[in-house]
């Protein structure tokens, strides 16, 4: 049993088939299967089963895929931070997640890191969604990502690193700019900007109101968080978003809507102990930088 064994077989449970694989690492097919086989002669078991269309590991074959994965994303993890020690560099992090998320969440953390870390090379992969951000980390595209916790942990260990709550945001003119906090109620009078389509932030929105049996109206959607605050800016509508932390406007307010769970929202890693230090600090580093969200205080009532 090689580690060449184990890569190939991985690589065939995740593709579903040995002809992609064997285009992927320049082989033959039958030099793909022989490392199948091999693996199976040792232990005595066979481990992918034919399909219609490709294979899929057995019982025994998931039992080995699984250890197989955990333990290559450690070696490969080592091989960097070995090949990093050879060349005299600072080491690499590569990060999935959206420009949104960057931008509010990571600037001054991002910049806090490269002040202890200058050497360091920081490798930013942009997927928009936690489904996108999670199947990076768990091809090995990514050490971490930056997600929605709680969805889909099949395969990785998430870190809840912050709590969003649900704000709606309207430009300072709008009639329900005076108000210190929208009912879900309210929410069935607004001009709706769709969050993007298939995100978690979305997902989990709709499922909150529609135990409420409230209906919203939608005009338009936006790709992000950032663009719909902008469409709310232009006056376009009305959008119900996570609070962003460090955002400021004079234009937009952003209103709490207690009556909505808040969203968590952290860190995902195939394996946290896989990490390299270096990794870990940065995820580290990140936290300790986020601010929380300015929402508008509630204003004191005057005597009756």
């Amino acid at each position: 049993m090689t580690l060449d064994d184990l890569r190939a077989f991985v690589a065939v449970c995740e593709a579903g088939n040995l002809s992609a694989v064997a285009r992927d690492l320049s082989r033959s097919q039958p030099a793909v299967s022989q490392h199948v086989k091999r693996l199976e002669r040792e232990t005595g078991l066979v481990l992918l089963e034919r399909r219609p269309r490709g294979v899929s590991p057995t019982r025994a074959g998931e039992i080995l895929y699984r250890a197989a994965a955990d333990g290559l994303a450690g070696i490969d993890a080592a091989l960097r931070q070995l090949d990093e020690l050879r060349r005299g560099v600072g080491g690499t992090v590569r990060i999935v997640t959206g420009a949104t998320t960057v931008r509010h969440f990571m600037a001054e953390g991002i910049a806090a890191f490269r002040e202890q870390h200058p050497e360091a090379s920081l490798q930013f992969v942009t997927a928009n969604s936690t489904r996108r951000c999670l199947a990076a980390v768990r091809a090995h595209e990514a050490d971490l990502a930056w997600v929605t916790i709680g969805s889909d942990q099949e395969g990785v260990e998430q870190r809840p690193s912050y709590t969003l709550p649900w704000v709606l945001a309207v430009r300072t003119d709008d009639p329900l700019a005076h108000r210190e906090k929208i009912t879900l109620n309210d929410l069935a009078t607004i001009r709706h900007i769709e969050l993007p389509e298939h995100s978690t932030s979305r997902l989990r929105l709709e499922s909150h109101l529609d135990q409420r049996s409230v209906r919203l109206t939608s005009t338009m959607s936006a790709a992000d968080w950032d663009t719909a605050l902008l469409l709310a800016e232009l006056g376009l509508g009305h959008a119900i978003l996570p609070a962003l932390p460090g955002w400021q406007d004079d234009i937009v307010k952003l209103i709490p809507i207690p009556d909505l769970p808040p969203l968590s929202t952290g860190w995902a890693a195939r394996r946290w102990t896989a990490l390299t230090p270096l990794a870990t600090d940065f995820a580290t580093t990140i936290q300790t930088h986020l601010h929380k969200p300015q929402l508008p205080s509630p204003q004191p009532q005057g005597p009756r």
